[in-house]
């Protein structure tokens, strides 16, 4: 694998200076060996340690610890699961819905908790969450997301109308919002790296630009194979979310689709004023094809979105589309109009992992010598830190409420081998687009 300059894959990689940890070289035997030096990596690490203190974990990352999803995402820990609660609701039924929910509110809390138990410095806020309609259409979505949530018996989900969601950020474009006060927002490469050295800290071993070759099972478990080394392990986690369908074990499990970011300049106090957002939420919008923005902790205003990139194969260089960029600009501009000469300094794309009925999974790999973590489906940051403590306790064989919810161990719809994977993805890509176009044009 082409080792890569981490700095130049997004904003917040760059956003202090980080220097990268020892390579594997050699060969070693540890309890457990971890494939992915992302989120989800990270956090089954720390709960294995929390768990069991004396067990010998290693953590093989291909390139950089955050390199991945982890450190180019929106940076927002956020309750959504899956595409829509309307969606899971209509695919798992609605007990399962209400499930997922509440998987989620503890994902929240588990990532706020840990950040502020281990003093990580990630600009952590807990801003809270709109969900703005920007048509009568979306409107209309979003309200039966509330309706829903409130009569699955969630709280803390309300429906705020138009002048009330634009009280707190002033745009044309907002006709009323889901608002939710869990949620918070951050520097996920900052949380990455301070992750990796709580983790260090209680002894787990972490090799980075250690990109694992082959994995073959033994009847002692599992030996992965290296560029200068080996791991032979007793157990093995594959943390590998959007780069899964690399691994011949579990290839047929997810996709990878690139989602897009824009950055702007600083905001000086006289471009904020005309926005309000002294809150400072995360916001989303309710299109197929999402917009998710805020404010970074120098005042930034980070837009993603919009479109989403695919590839055919083992390709993973869709980093960059300009069309994508050009247009997330233009959307900065026409949400916000006082910003119609704000500069932008920063553009970068990153993989998503994406289930084929659009819901993360988690589960044994044929026995119980292989756990894996795939699909959070562009929101990702709560979702990968519970995932972490889920895949902690199947690791440890433990049965928990963790392991019983209904994503864990459950039978995904493969997807399709190449090129029927690519061409499914386009129609499925076209019918999403389409709708939006026709609901984009029911703006009142």
């Amino acid at each position: 694998m082409k080792k890569e300059d981490f700095r130049t894959k997004s904003y917040w990689l760059s956003s202090r200076e980080y220097a990268p940890g020892r390579p594997l070289n050699g060969d070693i035997k540890v309890d457990v060996a971890i494939v992915g030096g992302g989120f989800t990596g990270l956090s089954t690490a720390l709960h294995l340690k929390k768990s069991e203190p004396n067990l010998r974990i290693a953590i093989l990352e291909s390139q950089v610890i955050g390199f991945g999803a982890s450190g180019r995402n929106g940076g927002f820990n956020m309750t959504l699961f899956g595409l829509t609660m309307g969606l899971t609701a209509l695919r798992f039924g609605r007990s399962k819905a209400r499930d997922a929910h509440l998987y989620m509110e503890q994902a929240v809390d588990l990532l706020k908790d840990l950040v502020a138990e281990h003093s990580i410095d990630c600009d952590y806020e807990h801003p809270g969450f709109l969900r703005a309609a920007t048509s009568q259409a979306y409107k209309k979505r979003i309200v039966h997301e509330v309706e829903l949530a409130l009569s699955l018996g969630l709280e803390g989900i309300e429906w705020i109308d138009r002048d009330a969601v634009r009280e707190q950020v002033n745009s044309p474009m907002y006709l009323g919002a889901w608002s939710e006060p869990r949620c918070g927002i951050l520097n996920p490469a900052k949380l990455a790296w301070g992750e990796k050295a709580v983790v260090e800290s209680l002894g787990v071993e972490v090799y980075e630009n250690a990109p694992v070759l082959g994995l073959e099972r033994t009847a002692e478990g599992a030996v992965l194979k290296t560029q200068n080394g080996s791991v032979s392990a007793d157990k093995v986690v594959l943390a590998t979310n959007a780069w899964s369908h690399l691994v011949p074990q579990i290839k047929w499990k997810q996709a990878p689709v690139w989602t897009y970011i824009v950055l702007t300049e600083p905001l000086s106090q006289e471009q904020m004023a005309p926005i309000g957002w002294r809150n400072r939420q995360g916001i989303e919008d309710a299109r197929n094809m999402v917009h998710y923005y805020r404010l970074t902790a120098d005042n930034r205003l980070l837009m993603g979105g919009r479109d989403i990139g695919l590839a055919y194969g083992a390709d993973m260089d869709k980093d960059l589309n300009p069309a994508i960029f050009a247009g997330l600009e233009a959307d900065v501009k026409e949400t916000f109009p006082s910003l119609e000469k704000v500069k932008f300094t920063h553009r970068w794309g990153g993989p998503v992992s994406i289930t084929m009925d659009m819901a993360p999974a988690i589960g044994y790999v044929g026995d119980q010598r292989i756990v894996y973590s795939l699909g959070c489906m562009g929101h990702g940051v709560s979702l990968t830190h519970l995932n972490g403590a889920t895949a902690a306790d199947l690791v440890l064989e433990k049965k928990t409420g963790l392991t019983d919810v209904f994503f864990v161990n459950r039978r995904t719809i493969p997807w399709p081998p190449e090129p029927i994977r690519l061409a499914a993805a386009k129609a499925i890509l076209a019918g999403m687009k389409f709708q939006d176009r026709f609901t984009d044009q029911k703006r009142l």
